[in-house]
């Protein structure tokens, strides 16, 4: 684990919380000479000493020789694990935007697709949520090959310093409840059995991604008329949705008056005419 061969040459958001595997992704990262890396760190307002991790984060920034970007919020201590990561992302993808900074990169491992898996289940996941941890077009995931002991061996036979957030040990967040009830008590072999799922899935996924791409229409007859689960697909791909916007959007697409606006997003919305869908992009 001496290198992240995957990050190509370019600026990139280092997203680095202060804990073990965003410091070993920084260390990693920091070794690279054709990269230009800024250090981005989000306060999200939960604990206390939430600042101390900040001021951590930043002498690090400094010590690596990066700039550094401090995004900060007051979500407090009855903030959910959504409000917290949709904050968190907001913030990054604003340091992308200032930055134009070709992604954001995250430290997510093997052992985060285990709960990632886990989690999406017990909600009554898509198919898409056994492999929805992994990179995309705005954020890459380089670690996701390594373990968590993978990781904490880099850091301790580096001697790498972090901090530990005492909210990963509350279990009132799921994540944490599948962590530390399930996932530390898999052998090997489940924990193998888990990521097999991943890889055939993500495998798939490329494989509709790639037909779907091939599908591109403006037209709403054609959103009609397809399968319900195909006019999802293409949506998604062709306009960068989520599921839920895109099902806001095929029905917009089947009911709208001409002349309607559909908004999506803060910069996206749809307008639609008698036969067309318009994207509109602020």
């Amino acid at each position: 684990m001496q290198e992240v061969s995957i990050v190509r040459k370019g600026t990139y958001i280092a997203a680095v919380s202060g804990g073990v595997d965003s410091i070993v992704l920084l260390d990693l990262l920091s070794k690279q000479t054709d990269i230009k890396l800024i250090v981005a760190h989000f306060d999200h307002g939960i604990r206390s000493d939430s600042a101390t991790d900040s001021q951590f984060v930043k002498e690090l920034a400094a010590k690596y020789k990066l700039p550094f970007e401090l995004g900060s919020a007051q979500l407090g201590t009855d903030a959910s694990e959504e409000q917290a990561r949709n904050a968190r992302y907001s913030f990054l993808h604003e340091v992308k935007n200032k930055y134009n900074a070709s992604q954001i990169i995250t430290a997510h491992h093997s052992d985060d697709i285990v709960e990632t898996i886990i989690i999406n289940l017990t909600r009554g996941t898509g198919w898409r949520g056994i492999s929805s941890l992994r990179s995309t077009e705005h954020v890459l995931r380089p670690l996701l090959d390594f373990t968590k002991a993978d990781i904490l061996t880099y850091a301790k036979d580096n001697k790498l310093e972090w901090v530990e957030d005492s909210t990963n040990q509350d279990l009132k967040y799921l994540r944490n409840q599948i962590r530390h009830k399930i996932v530390t008590k898999m052998n090997a072999s489940q924990r193998a059995e888990f990521l097999q799922l991943y890889q055939s899935q993500s495998d798939l996924t490329d494989q509709i991604d790639a037909h779907t791409a091939t599908l591109t229409s403006d037209k709403r007859h054609d959103f009609i008329m397809w399968p319900e689960s195909v006019s999802l697909e293409v949506l998604r791909s062709q306009l960068k949705l989520t599921r839920p916007q895109a099902r806001r959007a095929l029905m917009a697409i089947k009911t709208a008056k001409p002349g309607t606006r559909l908004e999506l997003s803060g910069d996206k919305s749809l307008e639609f005419t008698h036969k067309n869908i318009l994207t509109v992009v602020k």
